[in-house]
């Protein structure tokens, strides 16, 4: 296995490195002085993680869902759509469902111009763990999260009627029941410009980052899910973006920056939410990003993507990326090889199945 510990190279040097690491299953120091994980511990692991990857299908390239285990292993495309870009895919709690997000085209208003605006559409959808069942939850929606009941989709609507790529472009959050296929608004019609929301395990908090609104410059917060209140996590050191939330209710993981993953524990319990125990987890040199990291469903690792410095948002080009998976002590383990801009992951709690496949 390849060690790498903050590597400081340019040029061709990198250049060769990277086109070793993804050759590679590869290892990599956090901050801290544990024992790296290793590929037995991984396979350990019972749940498996699905995640956003651009590649050729059937002779075009697009945005797939992939499935894998914990060790990397078993990829399984989920979407196989050579003319829909299927992205930002997460798991229902009981592990049988994905909701994710598809850029698909759209014809345009009468009168519009063709040349000058876009013909896709950002649309969520929803369908089971296997792909099958596709359902389309809302038109012009983005970053769709379950419910702690696993019957209610939570996402935002899009701020403008055509794409864009920034993940901030929304305005009100919205919910869905799969059963009746019923829509209802927040109580706070005041929410906008607001990505990454995740839906607290005990069904009464949101967490979100904000960017240029609500009267913020950029901020991570929490909400009132059925109520009003908005409180802001930043003074707590909770500043960065892309907060998660352990399926416990008791810790939080955010990045700080482009280099570097927090965790941290997080009362929803009291009136007004804090966080204390900030620690940093997840350290990598400047010359790579870290983001989009998720908690394990057992609370005991970390999933994140990896790679040289791209466009991070939903649908944005990331080659050389790839999936990681962390202990809470930053220990870190690349376990794609690709680089095929693999993003945005999600755990699946589905024990019964993360056996499958395995050798």
């Amino acid at each position: 296995m390849w060690y790498v510990t903050k590597t400081k190279l340019s040029g061709i040097r990198r250049g060769i490195l990277l086109s070793v690491l993804l050759s590679l299953f590869t290892v990599n120091e956090g901050l801290c002085g544990s024992e790296a994980l290793s590929e037995e511990k991984l396979k350990e692991i019972p749940f498996k993680i699905v995640y956003e990857t651009y590649r050729e299908t059937h002779g075009k390239k697009n945005w797939e869902l992939y499935l894998i285990n914990a060790d990397g292993s078993n990829p399984v495309n989920l979407t196989n759509t050579a003319d829909v870009d299927e992205m930002y895919p997460h798991g229902s709690p009981d592990g049988t469902k994905i909701c994710f997000v598809a850029d698909e085209s759209s014809p345009l208003p009468q009168g519009r111009d063709e040349g000058t605006e876009s013909r896709k559409a950002r649309n969520v959808y929803y369908m089971n763990i296997d792909g099958t069942g596709r359902v389309k939850v809302a038109d012009n929606a983005r970053q769709p999260c379950w419910g702690p009941d696993g019957k209610t989709i939570a996402y935002l609507k899009g701020e403008f009627a055509r794409y864009t790529i920034k993940d901030f472009a929304t305005k009100g959050l919205f919910f869905y029941d799969i059963e009746t296929r019923k829509h209802r608004e927040h109580p706070n019609k005041s929410l906008h410009h607001l990505y990454n929301i995740c839906w607290s395990p005990d069904g009464n908090w949101f967490l979100a980052t904000v960017h240029g609104g609500m009267g913020f410059k950029h901020a991570n917060l929490t909400f009132r899910a059925n109520g009003t209140k908005v409180f802001d996590l930043t003074k707590y050191g909770v500043t960065g973006c892309r907060p998660d939330c352990s399926l416990d209710g008791k810790k939080i993981t955010w990045g700080l920056s482009d280099w570097v993953l927090c965790v941290g524990n997080i009362d929803l319990a009291s009136a007004a939410p804090r966080v204390t125990d900030v620690r940093r987890a997840i350290k990598c040199g400047k010359e790579y990003e870290v983001y989009h990291s998720d908690f394990s469903p057992d609370g005991r690792y970390i999933a994140f993507s990896y790679g040289p410095k791209a466009t991070e948002q939903v649908g944005g080009k990331a080659p050389g990326w790839n999936i990681c998976v962390s202990d809470l002590a930053g220990k870190w383990v690349q376990i794609t090889t690709d680089g095929n801009h693999n993003k945005e992951p999600d755990w699946v709690p589905i024990p019964s199945l993360s056996r499958e496949g395995k050798n």
